[in-house]
């Protein structure tokens, strides 16, 4: 009786493991989508090479996932840095649950199906158009409220695209996607943002909307435009008349008071970098300045960053602020200057001698002597190509010519 009881035993213990290991993802690759409205989904496609490991792709972009869980058959994951993460039921080669953004309060409805790794289905099966080249865009043309420009620069291959679109306050980084007949599709999906464009080309011009998860949606327009370029970005913020430096005194994860006047900014060149940890294009500048900053050592130079986040408490800002810390090795000071919310007309308030925060990031330049020598609005990330290699270039040499003053 006894050996039938522990066979009994046995055969449980094992059918449970076999259920568990059954919960688990198949290693390969996945399609997913996001639902952004009822009749568009924002597809991505993910790899899971282990079950500790995932790999999101947008183009030339490869975005490594470590912080995974499971819990019977539901899985979690989330991206580094960013709060969003994919809650999901896992029913054998599908998946479904939603994208979550709990400081925000916003659910996207998720799937995904293994065994696909097409990112956007062909409806035509024929390609057109060719999208290569520059493009002169405004987003929202008919509401004065909303409206913005863009450049879009794309390059496409057969039917395969690939490129994004620059504003003024930064680029909408690794976008990916088919020229479909004569339709443009192109999405990207990096744990915070989700972002879909679709068009209707016909020759030089081009017709479409572009979707923000499920809660932004607007319309753009486009012509072909090969010498088309924004507005510089050195000139856009500015010190207001009045004011002659730059003054702030904010928290840091100590809960420390730190301003500019403190003794380790005193006759230093200082970069002051207006950021958000949840800002993509915020990452990929931190990234570059960390960079920088570690490889410069640098007796005279000093970085800050004031972090202004939309988390809803200091304690889960401060999370978001280590989680970005410790992900990219940042080891200068990045300080709270608001939390709550990252409206830009109150973060202008938190520092009232800029005549308004256009953009996260913005970056301010100061030199030995405590002057604002350069306020530039925006950054171009690595997906905007030769301008990424221009930004450095530029920002390099001019921080050489304030370190030797």
């Amino acid at each position: 009786m006894k050996y039938s009881i522990a066979f009994i035993v046995v055969f449980l213990m094992l059918l449970s493991c076999d259920s568990r290991e059954g919960n688990k993802l198949k290693l390969g690759f996945w399609r997913a989508e996001l639902r952004v409205s009822p009749d568009e989904v924002l597809p991505f496609v993910f790899e899971v090479t282990s079950q500790e490991s995932i790999k999101i792709f947008n183009a030339d972009e490869v975005i490594l996932v470590n912080d995974i869980s499971y819990s019977k058959d539901t899985i979690v994951f989330k991206a580094p840095v960013f709060e969003g993460y994919v809650k999901a039921i896992i029913n054998g080669e599908d998946l479904e649950g939603d994208f979550i953004k709990e400081s925000l309060d916003r659910v996207v409805p998720f799937s995904a199906e293994y065994g696909n790794r097409e990112r956007f289905a062909s409806k035509y099966n024929q390609t057109n158009q060719d999208l290569t080249g520059n493009w002169e865009v405004v987003f929202s043309p008919d509401s004065e409220a909303d409206m913005y420009i863009a450049k879009g620069i794309f390059k496409q291959e057969g039917a395969k695209v690939k490129g994004t679109f620059r504003t003024t306050t930064g680029d909408y980084r690794y976008l990916e996607g088919v020229m479909d007949g004569d339709i443009m599709k192109l999405s990207t999906f990096d744990g915070a943002h989700a972002f879909l464009f679709t068009a209707e080309i016909e020759g030089d011009t081009m017709n479409g909307m572009f979707y923000s998860g499920n809660h932004w949606v607007e319309p753009f327009v486009g012509k072909r435009n090969e010498t088309y370029e924004l507005p510089d970005a050195n000139n856009l913020t500015y010190l207001k008349d009045g004011y002659e430096v730059l003054e702030f005194t904010f928290p840091d994860s100590e809960g420390d008071m730190v301003s500019l006047s403190d003794d380790q900014f005193k006759n230093k060149v200082v970069v002051v970098q207006i950021m958000g940890t949840w800002c993509p294009n915020c990452l990929d500048e931190s990234k570059y300045y960390s960079e920088y900053y570690n490889m410069t050592s640098n007796e005279d130079l000093e970085f800050v960053a004031l972090a202004f986040e939309y988390a809803k408490t200091k304690e889960k800002a401060f999370q978001s602020i280590k989680r970005l810390k410790d992900n990219i090795g940042i080891s200068y000071p990045i300080l709270l200057a608001q939390y709550g919310t990252s409206d830009k007309v109150k973060a202008q308030e938190k520092l009232p001698m800029l005549n308004h925060v256009l953009s996260y990031p913005t970056t301010i330049f100061i030199d030995k002597k405590g002057q604002v020598r350069k306020i530039h609005t925006g950054f171009n990330g690595p997906a905007t190509g030769e301008k990424h290699t221009e930004f450095k270039r530029e920002f390099e040499i001019f921080m050489d010519s304030l370190l030797i003053e």
